[in-house]
């Protein structure tokens, strides 16, 4: 390997919340890293994160562009509940809040680096050679890298390059505009999330309306791909009066339906984010989930670097799994069966009025831990659920 060619402790791909948040916490630690990231574009996403997000990743409050009290859940006859949260959750719109972490990562020594993943090769000397087509001159640059960092998206191309097809998640699609907020209206509140469960609008996720302060984000998320979300999106903003508001822009991309089953190639490669599946299952959250990702494989890629032990990048999956997997297996067993026909549709809206189910959900999302207080809550929910489910068989 020539002297031309950068060579860094790690080497990330992709700039968003999990890889930025990866090359901040990895830099502070003295590790030298390049970031690459592809394009800046700005991901399709609602922009909820809990409060605890905003203390662990010591997130400034400007960049909360609104902070929401309610939820209100809308059912296929047009049922409506709202879920008061009890505190706020804040939003953040991702055309400031992804450059914000990585200037953050900049300022604390990563080198940024504006180029889209080529691919990676092993070399004799112990390290990854990476290739990126530099977007400024449009050459095609080499780094070399004691570990390589895949933070880019669901359809990650460096999972593609070391992992074999049946190893990779599969993904849904989501599409939302990005609209100018009409302020107060009889179907619009700016400190109101609007959550609708309605097969018309999707026929196996939701559709929703989140306030962004000066803005609002109109979105649709679904696996069958033979389903237009952009008409699911003009007929929302067309039955909520939002249809004449300006549009300010458009962005789809895949999302994870899953973790993955292994993160690491058992050598110097592992993935993070949206590449390792981490995206709640019936939220559709990412946001904290991708970051503590990032965090916790920034420490696996530290443990590695230190020993040289390629079994260490697996521990990045394992202590996420142990915090989130029995979550991520329950809200998979929520979206399945209860977002499959608009009878159950209507019937998970209405289990919403329930106050033991408001206070586990609010109280399990805010902190994202299994809420453990009140465990006469939990009995209350399973025998109200088992009835439902009982109920429902024949929907």
């Amino acid at each position: 390997m020539g002297d031309e060619v950068p060579h860094y402790d790690v080497a990330i791909v992709g700039g968003g919340p999990s890889g930025a948040t990866a090359a901040y916490d990895l830099a502070r630690k003295g590790v030298r890293c390049v970031l690459i990231e592809r394009g800046f574009r700005i991901k399709p996403c609602g922009g909820a994160i809990p409060p605890c997000l905003i203390k662990e990743f010591d997130i400034p409050e400007h960049l909360l562009v609104a902070r929401v009290n309610t939820a209100r859940m809308i059912s296929p006859a047009e049922q409506r509940v709202d879920m008061t949260i009890g505190g706020f959750v804040g939003m953040v719109d991702r055309a400031e809040f992804d450059p914000w972490l990585r200037e953050r990562a900049r300022e604390a020594g990563v080198k940024i680096v504006n180029g889209a993943f080529k691919g990676l090769a092993y070399s004799e000397s112990g390290t990854v050679v990476l290739r990126y087509q530099d977007k400024v001159s449009n050459a095609v640059e080499s780094v070399s890298a004691k570990a390589v960092i895949g933070a880019d998206g669901a359809n990650s191309a460096v999972a593609r390059a070391v992992l074999p097809p049946a190893a990779r998640s599969p993904y849904v699609m989501a599409y939302h505009e990005i609209i100018e907020s009409p302020g107060q209206t009889q179907h619009y509140d700016p400190l109101r999330a609007d959550v609708f469960y309605q097969g018309e609008l999707s026929p196996d996720f939701y559709a929703w309306i989140f306030p962004h302060g000066e803005h609002a984000s109109v979105g649709v998320g679904t696996a069958v791909k033979s389903f237009s979300m952009t008409d699911a999106v003009s007929l929302l903003r067309e039955r909520t009066g939002l249809d004449s508001v300006r549009t300010i822009r458009k962005e789809g991309a895949p999302i994870p339906l899953k973790p993955l089953k292994r993160w690491d190639d058992g050598k110097r490669v592992v993935l993070t984010g949206d590449a390792a599946g981490v995206v709640a299952p019936a939220s559709g959250e990412g946001i904290y989930y991708a970051m503590l990702c990032g965090r916790m494989v920034a420490d696996a890629v530290e443990a590695f670097l230190h020993s040289g032990d390629a079994t260490r990048l697996r521990l990045a999956r394992k202590n996420f799994m142990r915090l989130h997997g029995r979550v991520f297996w329950v809200l998979g067993l929520l979206q399945r069966y209860w977002y499959g026909t608009d009878k159950r549709r209507e019937k998970f809206v209405q289990m919403c009025r329930d106050p033991d189910v408001q206070y586990l959900t609010w109280e399990s999302y805010m902190h994202k831990k299994l809420v453990r207080r009140k465990p006469l809550a939990h009995v209350r929910v399973f025998f109200k659920d088992l009835v439902q489910l009982l109920g429902l068989s024949s929907a």
